[in-house]
This record gives C-alpha cells, structure tokens and sequence, in this order.
C-alpha cells in the first residue's frame, strides 16, 4: 500500500506541479522551519539521505534557483540550505493538490479508530528506529560472491 501511494503521490506531483518528491521533500523541511532554512546534515538525516545523494540532489535545485547553500558562520563548517523565493512558489503551488490527494487516496478510506491505531503502530516502530539511529551501517553479504562487506545507507 505504501509504495502504491507513494508512486501515486509522486505520479501527481510530477504531472500536475513539475516538481520531484525529492525536491518536494526537502522544500516541505525547509518550509517547516521559521527561518527558512536547515543545515545541510540534518536535511540528510531527517529525509535518512546519504550525504553524496543530498549533495547532489541539492546542487541540482540550486542549478534550477529552488534553494541556495549559505555557509555557516557560527561554526565555519556547515552549510545551511535556504528555500528562494522560486522554491516557496513551487512548494505553495503544488503543496494544495498534494494533501488534496492524500485525503482523496488515504485519509477518505480509513476511519477515525483506524488512524488512530495506525498512529500509535507508527509511533512505536519510529521509537524502534530512533533507538540506534547510528545503524545505517549494516553487514551484508555479497550477493555474487558470498563475501561478508560493510554497506552504509539508511535503505
């Protein structure tokens, strides 16, 4: 189900507002702080991105005026990430049609009692997640030879 709304949410965001989920998603974390803006990291960490995809995908909206890198000058190392004026507008424009759609696809088929439950499920598996959020570094075993490596990534 979720992947199935999510392809479909995605689907809608592309046709109807020429925007990404992925620049959705860091437009929608950049809105939801006063000041318009985040570090660099902890967009990577809230949306669970390597830092060579958020590098990337980030240089991307600067090239397209969606968002611009400041550095930090409190510590000289990070770099905040802030919305321009052409992001806010893609994000307020496509953010309407976006919760219209979750409503229509998800929130018009469950119940009261039913979301609730879901609720108190999610929370606990996020507790579950949050417990050790250093586990993004997994053991794996190669698929082709069979040797142990070491993968990094939150997926």
């Amino acid at each position: 189900m979720q992947e199935r709304l999510m392809g479909r949410l995605s689907h809608l965001l592309q046709t109807e507002s020429n925007v990404s989920p992925a620049d959705f998603a860091v437009l929608v974390e950049l809105m939801d702080t006063p000041v318009r803006r985040r570090r660099f990291l902890d967009i990577a960490r809230t949306l669970e991105w390597e830092k060579s995809r958020t590098s990337h995908h980030i240089a991307r909206m600067v090239k397209r005026g969606l968002v611009v890198r400041e550095e930090c000058l409190e510590d000289g190392r990070g770099t905040f990430v802030v919305i321009t004026d052409e992001g806010r507008a893609v994000i307020e424009a496509a953010a309407p049609r976006h919760v219209e759609a979750v409503r229509e696809f998800f929130l018009d088929n469950v119940t009261p009692s039913e979301l609730r439950l879901l609720a108190r499920v999610s929370e606990r598996v996020v507790e579950k997640l949050d417990e050790e959020p250093s586990r993004l570094e997994r053991t794996t075993r190669c698929v082709s030879c069979g040797r142990r490596e070491r993968r990094r990534g939150g997926r």
